[in-house]
């Protein structure tokens, strides 16, 4: 045996060391690891990187006078000064609805996940599907979809417009519209961090909060809660972030008066004439708007299995 050891170690390495009598590692196996990262890094850096110092590039860019839609190079930050006085509303919009889509989607989503986790039994896999099932259809196509389903003759709006409990008489072209259909769309992204942080909670704990005379609010406040709390904040970070920048819902089911970011970037990119560099200046600034943000939220309530 020590034989073998001696000319062939173990896998993985050369042998013993002479002096502790410790194995030694391969020198080829001390860089597979960096292999195995290469192509993620090397997609990152193509797909990711690149394009984001473009985008800054373009981002202080300057315009041509008198010659609209041509640039030069430059280091022009007033574009960024724009972006922060000329669409302060729209910034404010989107967070505004992000928030408020985040609020109900984690109201909507604990409880069903409590629900999948603790209580479903036999359904839960049919549970589960019925939550990701949104997936299998496209964005756009949900949310065109969700106009239908709140459309002026739709059955909501009949519906309150027959109990008279729309003030307005419609609910399509309403900021409630895009919040509604932010908390449909992102929805599936709440419920499935929080139902995995709850199906990998250990039972025996959350039964003896019941053991040591705790009511069921109590068990759950200082018990269930705090152990579900990484799924938790993946869960609003996986829904606040996107629905922040998001722009097909104020597109298709809100007014000229409830368009986010997302829509001012896409209107600078495709339909305003000269408008790249300002486009490129808003998206730095919402990217380092919700950066902040992040940063700020997971310091103050995030938990070790997410730092």
């Amino acid at each position: 045996m020590s034989a073998l050891a001696h000319v062939g170690g173990t896998s993985g390495t050369t042998g013993t060391d002479p002096g502790t009598g410790a194995p030694q590692e391969r020198p080829g196996r001390r860089w597979l690891p960096y292999l195995l990262l290469l192509p993620g890094a090397l997609w990152l850096l193509v797909f990711f990187v690149v394009p984001l110092v473009q985008l800054f590039t373009v981002s202080i860019q300057s315009q041509f006078p008198g010659y609209p839609g041509y640039y030069y190079r430059d280091v022009n930050f007033s574009n960024y000064l724009r972006a922060l006085t000329d669409f302060a509303p729209q910034f404010g919009r989107s967070l505004l609805f992000a928030g408020l889509a985040t609020f109900f989607a984690f109201a909507l989503a604990y409880p069903l996940a409590y629900a999948m986790a603790f209580k479903a039994g036999r359904w839960r896999n049919i549970m589960l599907i019925a939550v990701i099932a949104p997936f299998f259809t496209s964005f756009i196509l949900r949310t065109v979809a969700w106009r239908q389903i709140l459309a002026d003759d739709g059955p909501v709006a009949s519906t309150l417009n027959t109990l008279h409990l729309l003030p307005g008489g419609r609910i399509t072209e309403t900021a409630a519209a895009v919040v509604a259909g932010l908390t449909y769309n992102f929805l599936p992204f709440m419920v499935l961090p929080i139902y995995a942080s709850l199906e990998r909670a250990d039972h025996r704990v959350i039964e003896a909060g019941g053991d040591l005379y705790a009511n069921g609010f109590t068990t759950f406040r200082t018990v269930t809660l705090p152990m579900s709390m990484p799924g938790v904040i993946a869960g609003t970070l996986l829904t606040f972030i996107p629905a922040a920048g998001d722009y097909v819902n104020a597109e298709l089911l809100g007014s000229d008066g409830d368009k986010m970011v997302g829509n001012v970037i896409d209107s600078q990119f495709f339909r305003v004439l000269g408008g790249f560099p300002t486009a490129a200046a808003l998206s730095f600034t919402l990217m380092a708007l919700i950066l902040a943000m992040v940063f700020v939220y997971i310091r103050r309530f995030g938990t070790e299995e997410l730092l």
